[in-house]
């Protein structure tokens, strides 16, 4: 890292790399998030930092920075908050923060660097000439959880492959989580508007629009409504009105009418995937959303199974005994993805549901042959998508 620029402040540096930046044709569509939050130069903050809104530069930092070392790292602020990586990956960091960031920044730096061959940006370094950022070719086409499971396995002293151990930058996740509900409602709004808009300028140029905003323009769909809207339409029950068997409300008053009848659907069966990425509070909130569900639409029984490989444990409830669903479930399971365990399991003990809900974050070996309508709720912002049934991407609320 250099020692230049000191004719510039820090602040007028960091506005300068962002002019650079909204200045050149390839970074057009990312106007609009550049400009999303607050961007500031303190004496506290080591390196830089964002809380998925604001972005925070210590002004030693940016003093030590050349200009393309510079816009490398404001761009890489700015793809922290367009990825929503603190918000989408919190249950990621809430079990291990580390590994988290190291994630997430792994993502980042390989776009980055695949887009500046031009030099236009350059990753930060050393005193002694080492890149300061997190970067390995192994994990090239992989988002943030694929790469969160990889580091996992991996020894805590092995390398970061060409790149730093430890990252360039923070990521503040408290600050992050501290925002009121009306505020994330709001950054989320903006980031939103900022995508779609910087598309359009972008189409307006004749700039191909990349695949990573592509994706972030897709329309969001309420999971839990999607959910309900599955089981509801899967599971309708047969009302119907008898005169075999009057209305006794009526019979004292000497009126014959006839009585409502309500017969209750078949079963429903609720895989979950434990093979690692669900989180014990995200799976309270899916069970508890299911169980609201079921409370309206009274299967006879709920299946509830867990499975890595094969089916690790088969828990069964009913109307009388559904209340304790989330607090008394018992997840077991933990190595490998093979979904077709579960088709296979209901074929071999006679269970014929009238829907299934699998939960999963949609790295499976084997999708597997299924006879019931199928539902795949695919957590962790992965874009993956089931050959068979129908694919709801969940993205929790935080």
């Amino acid at each position: 890292m250099l020692m230049i620029g000191k004719q510039l402040t820090a602040e007028q540096r960091v506005t300068k790399a962002v002019v650079d930046i909204l200045g050149n044709p390839k970074y057009i569509a990312l106007a609009g998030v550049l400009m999303v939050g607050n961007r500031t130069v303190d004496n506290k903050t080591s390196t830089a930092c964002t809380n998925g809104r604001d972005e925070r530069y210590g002004r030693a930092f940016v003093d030590s920075l050349n200009d393309a070392e510079l816009r490398f790292v404001v761009l890489h602020e700015c793809y922290h908050k367009l990825y929503r990586h603190l918000t989408t990956w919190r249950h990621l960091w809430k079990e291990d923060h580390g590994r988290a960031n190291k994630a997430c920044d792994h993502v980042i730096n390989i776009k980055i660097l695949d887009d500046n061959k031009d030099k236009f940006a350059t990753m930060p370094q050393t005193p002694d000439g080492k890149p300061l950022g997190m970067y390995d070719e192994k994990y090239r086409g992989m988002d943030s959880a694929q790469v969160y499971k990889l580091l996992a396995s991996e020894p805590e002293d092995e390398g970061g492959g060409e790149g730093g151990d430890e990252g360039m930058d923070e990521h503040d996740w408290e600050g992050a989580e501290s925002l009121s509900d009306e505020e994330k409602k709001e950054l989320e709004r903006d980031i939103d508007e900022a995508v779609r808009q910087g598309a359009l300028a972008a189409g307006k140029l004749g700039i191909e629009v990349d695949r990573d905003l592509k994706q972030l323009m897709q329309p969001k769909v309420d999971w839990r409504e999607a959910l309900r809207e599955f089981l509801s339409t899967n599971c309708k029950g047969n009302d119907f009105s008898t005169w075999s068997r009057p209305n006794r409300r009526f019979i004292s008053s000497g009126h014959y009418l006839p009585s409502g009848v309500s017969q209750r659907i078949g079963d429903v069966v609720i895989g979950v995937d434990t093979s690692g990425s669900i989180g014990s509070s995200d799976l309270a909130k899916f069970l508890t959303e299911v169980k609201s569900i079921c409370d309206t639409i009274q299967p006879e029984k709920i299946h509830l199974l867990y499975w890595d490989t094969s089916v690790r444990a088969h828990e069964t409830y009913n109307a009388e005994t559904s209340d304790g669903l989330v607090a008394s479930t018992k997840p077991k399971g933990g190595g490998g993805t093979d979904a077709s365990c579960v088709p296979k399991y209901l074929s071999k003990h006679g269970i014929n549901p009238t829907a299934v809900v699998m939960l999963t974050d949609g790295y499976i070996e084997n999708w597997g042959t299924w006879s019931h309508p199928v539902l795949w709720c695919v957590i962790d912002g992965t874009e993956k998508y089931a050959p068979v049934g129908t694919t709801l991407h969940v993205q929790w609320d935080n």
